[in-house]
């Protein structure tokens, strides 16, 4: 396996580029809701401790925030996703709106829309709540239809994979992406890749790429499971994000690999979303997979020195360059 400089070294696509970048993100659309507060007793009802909320804050999240890193970085976006009718919905919505992305959601009244609570105690979560329903059969045939009328004038596709039920009809979806000469770009999830088949790359982390060639001992029997997992589902590359040990790139050329910017981690929700949203980014502006994976490195080292659901914008990304 190759190794060679995390730090990007050919130009950032300058503005006028990314802003020709047309990104279609489909997947399962979440609502990240943060409830922050102070921890200064515990309950007398049970051993649990006491959060005075302070303040709260809706962001997006799941295919939502693959979305809006998209936009936050200078493309074009659309989006498509289910929602219920219900206030989590409306703020989605809004967010997304207020984002720049072009919303093709839709509304599902038999389903909540997916919702993660989070509730913080001195910057520590102190507890997670998930709301969430899978959607019903003819919603997942409304996506694909919403999919097929926005293909029009898109460069890339990204589906983004929670396993939420939005994405059942997937395999029907990059068959049609691919007949339109788009590139697909898929974040997977579960150990089924059979559906992902002709997608151009796949972004599994390291979880996710045991599910699909299982364990491994060393570089070499990680690089022959990769080329065999690429080579068998038809895919033009593999891009492996392994947090602290990096990026690995796997092509026809065989692997690339890149060391992790050190940075200090702060909170790791939703890196992977800002990784796809990156490399769809860079790849949309004309730059090749191992350029696009360089500055999706360095997109991630950014964002999870953010706190929760967050997203790395242009002039940050060009600055922290400078700094590695």
């Amino acid at each position: 396996m190759s190794e060679s400089l995390a730090r990007p070294d050919g130009a950032f696509p300058d503005e006028a580029r990314r802003a020709r970048a047309q990104v279609l993100v489909v997947g399962d659309v979440m609502l990240d809701r943060y409830w922050f507060g102070e921890v200064n007793r515990i309950s007398p009802e049970a051993p649990v401790p006491v959060v005075h909320v302070k303040k709260n804050e809706d962001r997006l999240g799941g295919a939502a925030n693959v979305a809006r890193n998209a936009a936050s970085l200078g493309a074009r976006v659309k989006l498509i996703g289910i929602i219920g009718e219900d206030e989590a919905g409306n703020s989605l919505e809004r967010l997304s709106q207020q984002a720049g992305i072009e919303n093709r959601l839709l509304r599902d009244p038999r389903m909540p829309t997916i919702m993660k609570m989070r509730v913080l105690g001195h910057q520590q979560q102190m507890l997670r709540i998930d709301v969430e329903q899978k959607p019903s059969q003819a919603m997942q045939a409304a996506v694909l239809q919403a999919f097929a009328e926005a293909l029009d004038g898109t460069d890339i596709v990204v589906f983004s994979d929670y396993a939420k039920g939005a994405l059942n009809g997937i395999a029907d979806m990059i068959a049609l992406a691919r007949s339109s000469g788009c590139v697909v770009l898929v974040d997977p999830k579960g150990n089924d890749y059979d559906k992902y088949r002709d997608a151009s790359i796949l972004t599994p982390n390291r979880s996710e790429m045991r599910d699909a060639i299982g364990s491994w001992s060393d570089e070499d029997t990680l690089a022959q499971g990769a080329e065999r997992l690429r080579a068998r589902l038809g895919l033009d590359a593999l891009l492996l994000t392994r947090s602290e040990q990096g990026m690995s790139l796997f092509t026809e050329q065989g692997a690339d690999h890149v060391e992790a910017l050190t940075r200090e981690v702060f909170d790791v929700s939703g890196a992977g979303d800002t990784v796809i949203a990156t490399v769809a980014v860079m790849r949309a502006s004309g730059l090749d997979w191992p350029q696009a994976m360089r500055w999706a490195n360095l997109a991630g080292s950014v964002v999870v020195s953010k706190l929760g659901t967050s997203v790395v914008t242009s002039d940050e990304l060009q600055q922290a360059r400078h700094k590695v």
